[in-house]
């Protein structure tokens, strides 16, 4: 059955939340992001027997899937269940693309898709946006090895339409890093006017639609700081905490709209500081985020911090940084921004404020322009051109350790999920 076309390999890479997280599935409003440099791959090459077969290093073999109609069902399998669990996010992506397709006049197709992930450790996920990533991927490998020519913003787009049928309360954050990459400033759009305009007209009409409250921006790499991420060793489901707070009586009381109202002023300062090479106070928005976060757990009980996760916090706190869950929290990772010892001390020039560009880069190349230079795999600490270990990220990885938190090796990735 197959022709001996080349096969079609897409990454996409995962993602931190820097700040906004729980308020950005409210539509427009907005958070700030980064990609990192672990991602998942999707393979996608000529099918070697009937319908669709889906390898993944989640499982221990591929599947085989037939058509049933529009649905596709798992053959030879013993625990079916798990495999639809466990092939969710690929199964919805091929749904979309298929469907697109449909639209088009093209047939269902038939391939073969091979997943692999750098975002899990034996089958525990670290909580880098793995089903995003995963998403991404799998729409950009089918649509290019049906020939499809789609834009960023389209495959994005296709990206949450097949979130938003797994789970439409889902804010897409992950989605727009994991496509765009770097740092990017992100606001939801609409989940619920997006899928009525799919059922109205169709997935090509809502390509073609604009979509209410959704933007994507990108943003320099922070200067002069770095980011270490902390990963707790507990993986948490970002869908059942995201739905906790949805099911509580606490949404849409005042206190829910003054953090939706908090968020929103914090990332906009978060934002406009890397933007001005800020860092005291891109630090301070993400100690106010870490606050507001915590306010929220308080009052509507969510579980977001946890032990492991305060003591992140609290070590980089102890060490001159920020620190705060990243993303719904219950577990998972924590980042640390901390400023480095070269740039803080020529912040404190009295010059160094009026020339952010100047003094602190000087010594650094503008990382701004590496989409254009590097390579789908570069990354930079954040700086994004820190390299070395500073006494305090050593002594921040020290307390850490010591306190059951693994520092994770990661690295802002410049790029995204490339066409």
């Amino acid at each position: 059955m197959t022709t001996g076309r080349p096969p079609v390999v897409r990454r996409a890479p995962g993602k931190l939340f820097v700040a906004g997280e729980y308020a950005v599935v409210e539509p427009g409003n907005p958070a700030i992001l980064v990609a990192v440099d672990r991602g998942v791959t999707a393979t996608v090459t000529e099918p070697a027997g009937p319908g669709v077969l889906v390898s993944s290093d989640l499982l221990t073999a591929p599947v085989r899937w037939l058509r049933r109609g529009e649905e596709l069902e798992p053959v030879g399998v013993e625990d079916a269940d798990r495999a639809r669990r466990e092939l969710a996010h690929v199964l919805a992506a091929l749904r979309t693309v298929t469907r697109l397709l449909a639209e088009h006049g093209r047939p269902a197709p038939e391939l073969d898709i091979a997943i692999s992930s750098e975002l899990h450790q034996d089958g525990v996920k670290f909580g880098l946006g793995s089903s995003g990533a995963v998403t991404v991927a799998t729409v950009a490998a089918v649509a290019a090895h049906c020939g499809l020519t789609l834009s960023a913003e389209e495959r994005y787009r296709l990206a949450l339409l097949a979130s938003a049928e797994l789970d439409p309360k889902g804010s897409g954050g992950d989605l727009a890093a994991s496509t765009w990459g770097g740092w990017i400033a992100y606001r939801a759009p609409d989940r619920a006017a997006v899928l009525d305009l799919v059922r109205r007209r169709g997935v090509a009409g809502a390509l073609a639609e604009p979509w209410p409250g959704f933007e994507v921006r990108r943003l320099p790499p922070p200067r002069g700081v770095a980011l270490e991420v902390g990963w707790t060793g507990t993986p948490a489901s970002t869908t059942e905490l995201v739905s906790g707070l949805h099911r509580r009586a606490w949404r849409g009381t005042p206190p829910h709209r003054r953090f939706v109202a908090a968020s929103a002023d914090l990332v906009r300062a978060a934002a406009d500081a890397i933007e001005h090479g800020d860092r005291p106070a891109l630090l301070d928005s993400v100690r106010r985020a870490r606050r507001e976060l915590a306010r929220l757990d308080e009052e509507a009980g969510l579980g977001v911090f946890t032990p492991a996760l305060t003591a992140l916090c609290d070590a980089a706190e102890a060490v001159g940084g920020a620190a705060k869950p990243s993303g719904a929290g219950g577990g998972d990772c924590g980042i640390a921004l901390l400023e480095l010892p070269d740039t803080r001390a020529a912040a404190e020039t009295p010059d160094a404020r009026a020339t952010p560009d100047t003094r602190a880069d000087a010594e650094t190349p503008d990382t701004r322009t590496a989409p254009d230079t590097a390579g789908p795999h570069a990354s930079h600490h954040s700086h994004a051109g820190a390299t070395g270990a500073s006494p305090d990220i050593d002594h921040l990885r020290q307390r850490w350790t010591s306190a059951g938190v693994r520092p994770l090796d990661l690295r802002p990735a410049t790029e995204g999920n490339e066409e």
